[in-house]
């Protein structure tokens, strides 16, 4: 899971056509399969009493309000441009989402982007759209309620992208991981395969290890050469986004040689049969 967090603009409707994937329809509506999730204050009663169903026009002047209610709410740089859009991706051997399971997506990377705070009366609209296959778009405008200009914190890109490696835990996008532990594996079988084993399963580990680390730095860096402008940036940062596919495959590769390595061997192979020694007489 790859999240990518894209320049700010002054309007959700070039994020939303993105996240889309067309241009936006002006009548066409958006039910909760395609908007899956938004900030927790939208209900029913701002729907009105016979549109239960927004269009994509209705979705994106919502995120808008905030521009016409607060005219004068800038960054601290004097930046007028707030609506944020940041994406993620499933990989290629990740399992397909439930609608669900994208909404638990969606509310998580809200709260690591640091747009959904738990029990904020005045927080950011935002909404997040499923439309492409194996995608996820959110969508906020950084104007509170209030008036104030939501910062997103400065680590705003290693969070989510801790925030995506819990998710692949969670959420079982990644094999649950079955080699033991370095003490347990010394205790069942103090062997020097099973000491070799507990070192690759030290190697491999999605928490801690040295593999991960350096994968997550490699995607902290795509998030950040991404967001630069000009097209070279954006293919440096796939060719980064593919290595650190690649150090997941040899996460993987040095898991199940540790489970090799545990793995008690096959009895039922045949021994040599030993032929007994004839003295000559």
């Amino acid at each position: 899971m790859i999240p990518r967090l894209h320049k700010r603009t002054h309007t959700p409707c070039g994020p939303l056509a993105k996240a889309l994937g067309r241009p936006v329809p002006p009548n066409e509506a958006l039910t909760e399969h395609t908007v899956v999730a938004h900030w927790p204050r939208l209900d029913d009663s701002m729907f009105g009493d016979e549109q239960k169903i927004w269009t994509s026009i209705q979705w994106a002047a919502h995120l808008e309000d905030p521009y016409l209610e607060h005219l004068f709410a800038v960054s601290l740089d004097d930046d007028r441009r707030a609506i944020l859009h940041l994406d993620v991706r499933l990989q290629p051997d990740d399992r397909d989402l439930t609608g669900p399971e994208w909404a638990e997506v969606a509310h998580r990377l809200a709260r690591a982007a640091g747009i959904e705070i738990p029990g904020k009366g005045h927080g950011c609209r935002w909404i997040a759209v499923q439309a492409q296959p194996r995608r996820l778009d959110l969508i906020a405008n950084l104007i509170h309620l209030d008036g104030a200009w939501h910062a997103p914190p400065a680590d705003v890109l290693r969070r989510l992208a801790a925030e995506a490696r819990r998710l692949e835990q969670d959420l079982h996008l990644i094999p649950v991981r079955t080699a033991p532990s370095a003490r347990t594996v010394s205790q069942l079988a103090p062997t020097a395969s099973a000491q070799l084993a507990s070192v690759l399963a030290q190697l491999a580990d999605e928490q801690a290890g040295p593999v991960a680390t350096v994968r997550g730095l490699v995607e902290y860096v795509a998030h950040r050469i991404a967001s630069q402008p000009g097209a070279a940036g954006g293919d440096t940062a796939h060719r980064l986004e593919l290595i650190a596919r690649r150090l997941h495959t040899i996460q993987q590769d040095l898991d199940a040689t540790a489970d090799h390595l545990v793995q008690p061997r096959d009895a039922t192979a045949p021994s040599a049969v030993q032929r007994p020694a004839h003295r000559a007489l």
